[in-house]
């Protein structure tokens, strides 16, 4: 198992969620240590994809080692909030499980799909609080990156069908890491495709005014932008992107409805 995975489920085991983040943050950063050594000493790939070959380890590679440690601790929030969502009621589904190791496959690898699973299978018999989790990832990720973590726990939720358990678990989530009430909704609604929804995703009431539409989307379209999320990988700026869109096509409903 690589060190920051190891690292990070050792931290979470020992000292709660925030050792878990730190502990990956450190097994990162020895991670990285191990792979300069390997290439000076005479090559070897680094682990799940993210290659530092031809690199010695320098004050160089201090920034990408924060933004992988930066990636690494979202993911690791994600796997303990995702963990909440699928035993919300009362079990973890196949389907739910494969959406999990899907993710953490195009991010990481093969390899640390299968460690992410056997960590969401040692977390499911865990007790989670997820005010203490939440609270904790409020006060080390900024708000767009709190967005993204939320969209991909809604996208999950629904991957077999939202039940009230796991809305209820969300909604409680979405209070815990400091989310405002209309982007909360906003995200519940971003997979549904009716025009009541669509009034939600751009956080406006159908009474709006034309002029108001358009200020909402440009609001939207500005907090929900792809850039906001560049820090944690090209995957994680990508699944920003189809919330990018999801806001764009809410407000072409809109306007195909309206005449506009």
């Amino acid at each position: 198992m690589s060190k920051k995975w190891l690292f990070g489920f050792l931290g979470w085991a020992i000292f709660g969620p925030m050792g878990a983040i730190l502990g990956f943050l450190a097994g990162t950063v020895f991670d990285v240590i191990t792979d300069s050594g390997r290439q000076i000493g005479g090559g070897g790939s680094a682990y799940g994809g993210n290659n530092y070959s031809g690199r010695s380890y320098t004050g160089s590679t201090n920034s990408d080692t924060y933004r992988t440690g930066q990636r690494n601790s979202f993911m690791m929030s994600l796997l303990v909030l995702a963990t909440a969502v699928v035993k919300a009621d009362g079990k973890i589904s196949d389907t739910e499980l494969a959406n999990i190791k899907s993710f953490i496959r195009n991010n990481f690898g093969d390899q640390a799909a299968s460690e992410a699973e056997s960590i969401v299978r040692q977390l499911a018999v865990k007790d989670i609080n997820i005010y203490q989790v939440g609270a904790q990832i409020k006060m080390y990720m900024n708000y767009s990156q709190r967005l993204q973590l939320f969209q991909y726990l809604v996208q999950l939720a629904q991957c077999d069908g939202m039940v009230q358990a796991e809305l209820d678990v969300l909604e409680s989530i979405a209070s815990s890491i400091g989310l405002s009430a209309s982007d909360r909704d906003s995200l519940l609604n971003i997979y549904r495709k009716d025009s009541e929804s669509a009034y939600k995703v751009l956080e406006i009431d159908p009474s709006a005014t034309d002029d108001e539409v358009r200020k909402a989307y440009k609001r939207m379209a500005l907090k929900y932008h792809p850039d906001k999320v560049a820090t944690l990988g090209e995957d994680v700026q990508k699944a920003a992107e189809e919330k990018f869109k999801r806001v764009q096509q809410a407000y072409e409903q809109i306007k195909k409805e309206r005449g506009i």
